[in-house]
Formats: C-alpha cells, structure tokens, sequence
C-alpha cells in the first residue's frame, strides 16, 4: 500500500470568523521527524530574457520579473511547504494520495509549485493561474523525502490566499479542480475535500475521467468522490471546529492555539512524522497596512515561539534560519540523488533542540524557559496588533529588522 502522506493541516479564516477585517492564514508541516525547515527570503528580482531557473529536479524557463517571497522549506529542497510574497498572497501545500498514482519521474514537486506561485502572482488568483500552467507544461513527480532507499511520491493540494479571497486547488497529475473561499473558516489536510462545488478546472477533467470510466456523466460530479482511493474520503479537519468557536474571533493568536493542539492531531508528533515549523500570517483587507506572517522555522508549535515578519525594502536576512549550503555537493543534487544526508541544522535549530531536552529532561527549568518565551512571543504578537490598528503608516525602518531580532532574541534565551 502506499506510504500515507504526512498529515499537514491549513486553515484560513475571513471575517465575518476572522477579527476586524483581517484574512488569517495557517499551517503546520508535518514532514519526517529528523527533516529541517529553514525560513529564507528572496528580493524581488528581474531576469533576463531566456534565462532559467534551477527547481529541486529539474530546470524551467524563467519569467522577466519575480517577486519577493519569505519561505519556509525543508533545507534540502528548492521550493517551500508555505510562504509568503510581497503583495500579501500565502501559499501552501499538501500532500494528497489519490486513485492515480503520483509519478516518480523527477519532475516540478508541490512544493516548487508553491515558491513559482509566490515568486510569479501578485493575487491568489494569479498563483493559481501560475500553478497550473506550470502543471501542465511540466507536469509534477519526483520524491518528496530526502531518502536514497526508497521514492515517495505524492499528488498536491493547494491553499492559495489572498487579502480578498482564498482558492483551494487539487490536483491529480496535471488534471485539476479549484474552489474560491470569501468567508468563514476552511481547513485542508491530506486528503482531497473538493465535492461539487468547483469554480475553476482543467478544460479535460470531465473528459478524461469518463474516459477512466471514474464517472458516467449522469449524476453531479464529485471531485473528491471520482479522485480519492475507495476508503480514503474522510473529513479531517479537527482544527476547523476550534476556530469556528472564536464566533467572529479569529486572530493570529487563535490561529497559533490551533496549531499548537495535539489532542486534535493538528499538531503532529507521531513515529514517522512531526510537525517541523509552522505559519501565521494575518493579511488586513484594508490594502493600507502592511500584512504580517509569523514563522518557527523550529519544530512543535506547542514548544516553538512564533517570530513576526513584514515585507519592507532592504529587510534585514537572518543567517541563524538558514541551513548550511552545500553547493553543487549537496547529494540533493547529484546523481543517484540522497546517497548521504548532511547536518543541515541552522543555528536556531540547534539551540531549541537543547532546549527541548530541557523541556523533557528537567520540568522545571523547563517550563521556566517556556514561560518566559511565551511572554517574549506575546509581546510580538502585541507589538504587531498595534501596527495594525494604528493610524499612522508604518515607517519600514521600524520593522526592517523585526523577524532578525526576534530569532536573535530567542536564541540569547536559550544560551
């Protein structure tokens, strides 16, 4: 049977759910246990005509102008599980399984899909124009683990949100189907939830799964229905119920609540997999102020401290996030690919795994060290609640190094 695919969990929230005209977004990455996520930016960027650019597998043309992005993305990789662009769209991606098996043929993964979304659509719309363009031309395959022994390979779903409006988009090879959100609460995890309401899809879909004989044509047409394996179409969302309680409350402190719940399964912690780093972003409907997305770029949410960034100009980079590079060795990119895994622990990787020793070594100290980061993370989070309601525009000094001194700030604690 094939290996499941990892439980992640997105959620969005839109008023009237979500606090004051604000759209928040989520997601926790579950991924293999020892797997490091970095948090990394790229400047926007303008390229020339003809040139390409390298993906994990394989190489594509470029566009003349990429936007600037903040990403969080397993180390080994060239895309990202979430993230971020400068005109306030969020992206993230999930594993799916469905009746048509996912290619091993190295091709573009879910997760280059997402950074192409965010480098090349300045709305959600735009990304999910991107996204399947790119399916199409490209097409999507290639392992999704750093793991030499064996090729795990998967479908992708996409949450793609925007300050206006959300798309959910499956897919199954390059066929694909899309959902557009405007209000309340959504949830996608890693199974397909798409039924009969569709609003964008691949000009063949119906076609080609009549001709797959998956459906006859006569009753509604169900994605998730025609698509999923016979036993696998179950609701998943646990989260959704939590954040439908807030009752026209969601904040960025409820999304973090959420995330951080493991009794829901949202926050996962099992043998194979474990939440690796985690996303908050709140994106204000009112286009005059600035959206603000808070990453871990560390492991469980429920021991990790949520750090804020805004997109300015010139916004300071934060080596301490960021893995060792490797270069043309990195056996990511040889051929056979993986035959070595090297230590790509960042700086803050590796002061909070001491921490999280302390956590289950010494409770008291322990839980010392975790109350005081809380407080340091509630300070973030109430620093940025005041930019967001305040009257004045923000002067981009003021933030150009926030997410650098947050992570600075929490690694003097652990030292």
């Amino acid at each position: 049977r094939m290996a499941a695919a990892p439980p992640s969990y997105c959620f969005v929230a839109f008023p009237p759910c979500s606090k004051d005209g604000l759209v928040v977004f989520g997601k926790n990455s579950a991924r293999p246990r020892d797997e490091v996520q970095e948090v990394v930016y790229f400047a926007a960027a303008d390229h020339d005509p003809g040139s390409k650019v390298e993906c994990t597998y394989i190489e594509i043309e470029q566009v003349p102008k990429t936007h600037a992005v903040v990403l969080s993305r397993p180390s080994w990789l060239w895309g990202a599980e979430m993230g971020a662009n400068e005109h306030g769209v969020c992206v993230a991606n999930e594993a799916v399984v469905t009746r048509e098996p996912a290619s091993e043929s190295e091709a573009l993964l879910g997760m280059d899909l997402v950074r192409l979304g965010l480098e090349r659509g300045a709305t959600a719309k735009e990304a999910l124009d991107v996204i399947v363009a790119l399916l199409e031309e490209h097409g999507q395959g290639g392992n999704y683990y750093e793991d030499g022994s064996s090729c795990h390979t998967f479908q992708s779903a996409f949450l793609i949100v925007d300050r206006n409006e959300a798309w959910i988009l499956e897919t199954s090879g390059k066929y694909w189907a899309a959902e557009k959100i405007t209000e309340g609460v959504k949830c996608i995890c890693n199974q397909l939830s798409l039924t009969t309401k569709i609003d964008a899809e691949h000009p063949e879909l119906r076609n080609y799964v009549k001709s797959q004989g998956w459906w006859n044509g006569d009753s509604d047409f169900n994605f998730s229905e025609v698509f999923s394996l016979a036993d696998d179409h179950l609701v998943c969302c646990s989260g959704k119920e939590s954040l439908e309680k807030q009752g026209g409350d969601v904040s960025a402190q409820a999304m973090i609540d959420v995330l951080r719940d493991k009794d829901s399964g949202v926050c996962v912690d099992s043998e194979c997999f474990l939440t690796t780093a985690s996303i908050v972003s709140v994106l204000p409907q009112d286009p005059s102020f600035p959206c603000v997305h808070y990453f871990t770029g560390t492991p469980d949410p429920s021991r990790s401290i949520f750090k804020p960034f805004i997109f300015v100009d010139d916004v300071k980079l934060v080596p301490k996030v960021q893995s060792p590079s490797f270069g043309n060795d990195d056996p990511a990119k040889k051929i056979p690919r993986f035959q070595e895994k090297p230590d790509r622990r960042h700086e803050l990787y590796k002061a909070h795994e001491w921490a999280r020793s302390l956590l289950e070594n010494d409770q008291d100290k322990g839980q010392k060290l975790m109350r005081i980061m809380l407080e340091l993370e509630k300070q973030g989070l109430e620093a940025m609640e005041d930019i967001l309601t305040r009257t004045e525009v923000l002067d981009p000094a003021e933030v150009v190094d926030l997410f650098y001194d947050c992570v600075d700030t929490e690694l003097k604690f652990f030292k």
